[in-house]
């Protein structure tokens, strides 16, 4: 299982969208988004749980626009699959 946090000030917005992706699923799937103190509070959470954070501005304006719990649609899965390799890259794994 992989969780990352990905964290943006797009369009003077604090934003930040929480993705789970585990290696038996189909896809990744939104697991926490939010706007302001929810997002100050999502990526405080992420920290103090040592999971990576990163800035990606324009992937979050499209990732808060996907529900709660559900997986990423077929037209972003390049750009979080960056995500994902930086992930496993920061904890050393190799495989995707």
């Amino acid at each position: 299982m992989t969780k990352s946090h990905i964290g943006a000030g797009a369009a003077g917005k604090n934003q930040a969208v929480a993705l789970l992706y585990e290696s038996n699923s189909v896809a990744p799937r939104v697991l926490a988004k939010g706007e302001g103190l929810l997002a100050e509070a999502i990526l405080s959470k992420a920290q103090l749980s040592g999971i990576p954070l990163r800035a990606e501005p324009e992937l979050v304006g499209l990732l808060m626009q996907i529900e709660l719990n559900d997986y990423i649609p077929p037209s972003l899965y390049m750009a979080v699959a960056e995500v994902i390799a930086w992930v496993y890259q920061l904890n050393g794994e190799k495989k995707i």
